[in-house]
């Protein structure tokens, strides 16, 4: 039998950004890796009803977010099956069955239960104090059985988590192993699949604290965050951070990115402008790239080595315009590896602001003027939701096309 994935997500939520950087990203390499025959992707939608039980319309919602969320981070359903839990009745079957091979004291003593009964209130005592909290339902409680019995129906080989699912795995091997021993070898040992750097492990929230979570609201949502910005511009953040540490998500970190990759256009622009040919190459560039990927896939210095690289080609474009051809010519051909500066010039035809668009932003100047800032905020989402980004200058509003 060949190697099967079974992972998923509950749909409490549209996916964010932890998602994307711990899971969703590795997913889509494990599809196109040609390592497995089969990837199995579930919306756990009866887990999620576990603790949301009282609002089943946030759930039947969220379904649909979450399939167009895998689609737009590259899931491919000719290659990996999507399906939803609740259309497979056998798993609630299966899951019956799985609850006499495990005590209720062994539930108890999974650290990861114990985690999320804490992280959502609930009560475990029948003390005063508990009286004011909610206790916790049966199918939160026995929810790594649940999970047993998705991993094994499927037969998976392999099941990629983080760090915090490892005890509900090892949960599920030693279900396995029980059911083995009592009913013969049918059963299918799951291995972990872990992710391979700390970023991934753990992605922290925005509030700096351990892990970003939809329950904690400190999570930054994919389709807000790809409404807002351009999918280069996310990935031009991502890879300037070493991820072999841990990913500082702030306020600044997406418009900054915006804001180098739109000066590092505006030099291909004004190549262009100024009758450079951008042909033919610049091996250094190419071998310090090389060294970079060699040093353990550090995206982070190949991406700090591009604003050397463009301080020099600025001033080769008025001195040396062949040198400033070869340079840009090597970057688009080096970077385009990290799916960088693919198209450079399509940013030519967006730096063009229709008049609609700029006659929002007077309207935005005239309601600052008047220090109307609800009706401010109110123009400025509507250029936001228009395409493009509006920053705040001494010089007054300067608008940029999002690319």
């Amino acid at each position: 039998m060949g190697k099967v994935i079974l992972t998923g997500d509950r749909p409490t939520g549209k996916l964010h950004l932890g998602h994307y950087v711990g899971s969703l990203k590795r997913r889509v390499e494990l599809q196109n890796s040609g390592e497995f025959e089969k990837i199995f992707i579930m919306i756990a939608d009866a887990q999620a009803l576990t603790d949301n039980a009282d609002n089943p319309e946030k759930i039947r919602q969220n379904i649909i977010e979450v399939a167009l969320d895998y689609l737009s981070a590259g899931l491919d359903p000719e290659k990996v099956t999507i399906f939803i839990q609740s259309q497979v009745p056998e798993l609630c079957e299966l899951a019956f069955y799985y609850m006499n091979l495990v005590t209720v004291q062994r539930l108890q003593r999974n650290p990861t239960v114990k985690q999320e009964i804490q992280l959502r209130g609930f009560s475990d005592s029948d003390d005063d104090e508990a009286q004011n909290r909610k206790g916790i339902p049966v199918g939160f409680f026995t929810y790594p059985i649940s999970q047993a019995s998705d991993i094994t129906a499927f037969k998976a080989t392999t099941v990629p988590v983080g760090v915090d699912q490892a005890p509900m795995i090892e949960q599920t091997r030693e279900i396995v192993h029980k059911f083995n021993s009592v009913y013969g070898e049918t059963l299918v040992e799951p291995q972990i699949m872990l992710p391979t750097n700390s970023a991934c492990l753990r992605l922290p929230g925005t509030d700096g604290k351990a892990k970003m979570s939809k329950s904690l609201g400190n999570s930054l949502l994919l389709h807000d965050l790809m409404d807002k910005y351009s999918a280069e511009t996310v990935k031009f953040a991502l890879l300037s951070t070493n991820y072999r540490a841990d990913i500082n998500i702030t306020d600044n970190l997406f418009p900054e990115a915006h804001k180098h990759l739109q000066d590092f256009y505006k030099v291909f622009i004004t190549a262009k402008q100024n009758g450079v040919e951008i042909v033919g190459d610049y091996p250094e560039i190419d071998s310090e790239f090389d060294k970079c990927m060699d040093d353990d896939f550090n995206t982070a210095l190949a991406i700090s080595n591009l604003y050397g690289y463009f301080k020099k080609i600025k001033k080769a474009i008025v001195e040396d315009k062949v040198l400033a051809g070869n340079m840009l010519s090597q970057i688009q051909k080096t970077y385009a590896l990290l799916g960088l500066f693919k198209n450079p010039f399509t940013g030519e035809e967006k730096q063009e602001i229709p008049a609609e668009i700029k006659a929002l932003a007077d309207k935005l100047t005239e309601a600052r003027a008047v220090k109307d800032y609800a009706k401010a905020d109110a123009i400025r989402t509507e250029i936001n939701n228009a395409g493009y980004n509006v920053s705040i200058t001494k010089d007054g509003i300067k608008l940029d096309k999002r690319v």
